[in-house]
């Protein structure tokens, strides 16, 4: 998974779930999308539709999914929210 979404999409997106989520036993949830990180801040997060965005080290990140309709509609929502986080 390279270059499919930008590393400042990924923490945006991430912020404003955090910021605007609901919060549950695994995290913020925020439109289909849950964020969280580990237990140091260094690793996040996104689960949805899914997917389980893993975001960390160099400003990489590995998407874990079965089906590509899963991994498309995991990027339409990152998407939407991103567009709200930058409103």
């Amino acid at each position: 998974m390279k270059n499919d979404i930008n590393s400042k999409t990924i923490l945006s997106v991430f912020e404003f779930i955090q910021k605007h989520g609901e919060q549950t036993n695994d995290g913020k949830h925020y439109q289909g999308l849950t964020a969280f990180s580990d237990f140091d801040g260094y690793t996040v997060y996104l689960t949805g539709s899914g997917v389980m965005m893993r975001y960390g080290f160099h400003n990489t990140y590995h998407l874990d999914y079965e089906h590509d309709k899963q991994k498309h509609d995991f990027l339409s929502k990152v998407e939407q929210i991103h567009k709200l986080a930058t409103q």
